[in-house]
């Protein structure tokens, strides 16, 4: 998901800032997903709570793109000038962090 979200940020085309940002987000992401990776049994909190961010910033974009929702946020969820095209992403990152934070989150004791 990371580098999907770095790779359109790199092609968005909006400002510099913001894809500075976006490029800090994912590296940390990306740091938390290695550090979880070569110790599962440590706590997997902080890369939950990231990925669940993931996943409210781009449920936002895509109620903001669909129209249901006002966040003077359209030119940041815009991908390559193609609402369909930005929607359809905004779809996918959301669908991927939703089950991302589903497989992430603890399972009770005694349950597969």
């Amino acid at each position: 998901m990371a580098v999907l979200h770095a790779l359109s940020a790199l092609f968005s085309g909006v400002s510099v800032e913001l894809v500075g940002l976006a490029l800090a987000v994912n590296a940390a992401a990306a740091a938390s997903a290695v550090r979880l990776l070569r110790r599962p049994d440590r706590n997997r909190w902080p890369l939950t709570a990231w990925t669940a961010g993931f996943f409210g910033w781009h449920a936002t974009g895509l109620v903001t793109l669909a129209g249901l929702v006002t966040t003077e946020l359209d030119a940041v969820f815009t991908v390559a000038s193609d609402a369909r095209l930005s929607v359809l992403h905004q779809a996918v990152l959301t669908t991927a962090a939703a089950f991302a934070v589903h497989f992430l989150l603890p399972r009770p004791a005694g349950r597969p």
